[in-house]
């Protein structure tokens, strides 16, 4: 009697990918699309096999069926795949630009030595078509194993009828949390979303008793999460999933890892009579210690503009606190281990020093995040705002460096238009060096149209608005940059633009109080100790003016009156000239 081997199955995450208008292609170029397509699985998909732990199963012809050991790795490997596909340019004109249609499945198969055989295969094999180029779909099981996992989003396309498979196939299109779009969007910044700090918004707990009021709970964890997802510095989990976690007691590092992220955010909510206490807390999951916490207190009369202000608040405060724990988190990595995003990060660890070896080494690391990755919006953006920057020491922007900061600006605009720093830092490189400052204040206001809660833009355009001669409008946005993040890093800079705005209006003693406050955060901020010598000398006190112009030439001995006026972008002649006249005063040399 002949023994019968026994089966062998095991559950398998099965990806097949097929080139786009394979039979056109070669009509036009037989040779030429076999070689970019050989070229294309050695440069980019065997690579990020290798990476994502999967092999190669079968290569027929203009197609790959691939497996991975589980739907995440999958779909990961998809996403790089289609990202960095997108991204490459061809080595001369005419070449061959190939796109791929990729289908995910996950099911229990049979092994058969190095082959999978079963209907998990052929529904992968089949799903593939109802991708359009460049595009990922998977079959409902992928989405069911890979939905809480990894920031992506899914557009569900419903039960569709594949060839030869006799059951209908619930499919879904992947969409990027990054993008909020199809994958490979080419004017998106390249910057991988494994690399972007990953939050969670937990649903704020209801103290009070009173379930009715849990609607309020909700309604702030969703405005957190709306806001929070404007900024293209994070990502964000959707609300969907994390809504799950609202009447559950677990340990955020618990969630953390449920969820992939590192940093988790959750408060509560408790009512006292007619008062409302919220309270809420950033964690580093990982290290398990809180970042941030804070308490807001408000009126039941009030309660949507007090939810409203919380929210608005908490997403402003909630960036560069992650950037400042990330910041420090890169500068224990080994040097030679740095990608794009460590080296912007120790970069922003250099800036605002304002020592000229700190910005060198700036310099240096924006250099080597925009050679790693040219695609990486806000690297170029952190370049252009590292050159104007630059200007502070010598006070007379060279046209070359100009040039260059508006170059890199200019880069990163057209990598993201919707990002709103990278509007921010152009629109700034606009107006200040290029003194368009109508051109700036258009640019301000589309940036704060995308992201209303970005305190960089409402802090950065107040000085826009005070070169127009508007003080008292500049002073009402740096009024919103402090209500969204009251201890920014960039809090030295708005203290000088208030009191650049307070000089403009002729309020000498108030731009005094300012520009201290300014010097206390940053006594090396040449334009804050500039503006100062201004401002005690045309408040009278003559004798502080002349110790403020000792302070500020042992920074900036090369500063000349003249050559700052030359330059220097305020609209109004009077108000230039008022500048002026308190820097002679002051006896600063002409």
């Amino acid at each position: 009697m002949e023994q019968v081997a026994a089966i062998t199955r095991r559950l398998a995450a099965v990806a097949f990918a097929d080139v786009a208008d394979w039979s056109g292609l070669v009509e036009k170029s037989d040779v030429q699309t076999l070689r970019a397509w050989k070229a294309l699985r050695a440069e980019i998909i065997e690579p990020k096999l290798v990476e994502h732990g999967g092999r190669v199963l079968e290569i027929a012809g203009d197609a790959v069926l691939v497996e991975f050991r589980s739907a995440v790795a999958a779909v990961t490997w998809a996403v790089d795949t289609q990202r960095a596909l997108a991204h490459q340019e061809p080595e001369a004109p005419g070449d061959i630009r190939l796109t791929l249609r990729i289908g995910i499945n996950v099911d229990d198969v049979i092994v058969d030595e190095d082959k999978l055989i079963g209907d998990g295969v052929n529904i992968a094999a089949r799903v593939h078509q109802l991708a359009s180029p460049g595009e990922i779909v998977v079959t409902g099981t992928v989405h069911d194993y890979v939905w809480n996992k990894m920031p992506v989003t899914f557009a569900d396309m419903g039960e569709q009828k594949l060839k030869h498979i006799t059951r209908p196939i619930h499919v879904y299109r992947i969409e990027t949390q990054e993008t909020g779009g199809r994958i490979p969007v080419r004017s998106q910044p390249h910057l991988s979303w494994t690399k972007r700090p990953a939050v969670a918004v937990l649903p704020f707990r209801n103290l009070g008793g009173n379930p009715e009021e849990g609607y309020f709970g909700e309604g702030i964890t969703e405005d957190i999460i709306n806001g929070l997802a404007r900024s293209h510095s994070l990502y964000v989990i959707a609300r969907n999933s994390t809504l799950r976690y609202r009447d559950q007691l677990m340990d955020a590092r618990e969630i953390a890892a449920e969820l992939g992220v590192r940093y988790i955010v959750q408060g509560s909510i408790r009512r006292q009579a007619s008062r409302l206490r919220i309270s809420s807390e950033l964690v580093d999951a990982v290290s398990n210690r809180t970042v941030w916490a804070d308490k807001f207190d408000g009126a039941d009369n009030e309660i949507f503009e007090f939810q409203d202000r919380v929210a608005a608040r908490i997403v402003g405060t909630l960036e560069p606190r992650v950037y400042a724990v990330e910041a420090a988190r890169a500068l224990e990595k080994p040097t030679e281990s740095l990608d794009a995003y460590d080296c912007v990060l120790r970069a922003l660890s250099h800036f605002y020093t304002f020592n000229d070896a700190d910005l060198a080494e700036a310099g240096r690391y924006l250099q080597r995040a925009v050679t790693l990755d040219p695609f990486y919006a806000q690297a170029h953006a952190y370049l252009a705002w590292w050159h104007n920057l630059r200007t502070g020491p010598s006070n007379n922007p060279a046209a070359a460096d100009a040039e260059k900061a508006w170059r890199a600006a200019a880069t990163a605009v057209e990598l993201d238009p919707n990002d709103a720093f990278c509007l921010s830092v152009a629109a700034h490189i606009e107006g200040f060096l290029r003194k368009n400052l109508e051109t700036a204040a258009d640019m301000f206001d589309r940036a704060l149209s995308l992201n209303e809660n970005c305190a960089f833009a409402w802090g950065v355009s107040a000085s826009t608005y005070s070169f127009l001669g508007r003080p008292d409008e500049a002073l009402e946005r740096l009024r919103n940059a402090w209500r969204l993040s009251p201890f920014d890093p960039m809090n030295f800079f708005f203290c000088t633009v208030a009191g650049l705005a307070e000089v403009i209006a002729g309020r000498y003693d108030q731009a005094v109080g300012w520009l201290r406050k300014a010097e206390r955060l940053n006594a090396r901020f040449a334009a804050g100790l500039r503006t100062l010598v201004a401002a005690l000398a045309l408040s009278g006190d003559m004798e502080a003016a002349s110790t403020a112009a000792s302070n500020f030439l042992a920074i900036a001995p090369t500063f000349r009156v003249s050559v700052f006026t030359s330059w220097y972008p305020l609209r109004r002649e009077d108000d230039l000239r008022r500048l002026a006249t308190g820097l002679r005063l002051a006896g600063l040399p002409e």
